[in-house]
């Protein structure tokens, strides 16, 4: 099985929140687990917003964020998949940079983990499977 994983599921999984089990086990039985390079900015971005908005200890949000940086196997590079990601974009109305996980997925034939119910639907109207499974 692979798995993208998106930031919001990561963030999901190291904050131990609702479905980090659900996740976190799928993630340990996965074949591959990637994710855009965005993925980065993404995780690291909203612990800086858990630190700034909600005084979260920095020193946390640190050893956060390095969890989350280790659970993906592999980064793929968005020059990679930009193109079809800007067109499902537009095609759609929904965020770019949502359609580089849900791009990356289906070029894989993965399984998406994402807590994004937006992205969740997106990928089940392209044929994606999603988890945490509904």
């Amino acid at each position: 099985m692979i798995i993208v994983l998106d930031a919001s599921a990561a963030v999901e999984v190291v904050l131990r929140r609702n479905s980090a089990q659900e996740i976190g086990a799928s993630l340990l039985d996965a074949d591959w687990v990637v994710s855009p390079n965005l993925y980065v900015s993404e995780v690291t971005n909203a612990f800086w917003k858990y630190q700034k908005l909600a005084d979260y200890p920095y020193d946390e949000c640190e050893r956060n964020i390095e969890q989350a940086m280790a659970l993906p196997d592999e980064f793929m590079p968005e020059s990679d998949l930009y193109r079809e990601a800007f067109n499902m974009g537009c095609l759609s109305g929904h965020p770019v940079y949502d359609m580089m996980y849900l791009v990356l997925a289906r070029r894989h034939s993965a399984i998406l983990a994402t807590m994004d119910k937006k992205l969740g639907v997106m990928a089940k109207k392209a044929g994606v499977r999603t988890m945490p499974f509904e």
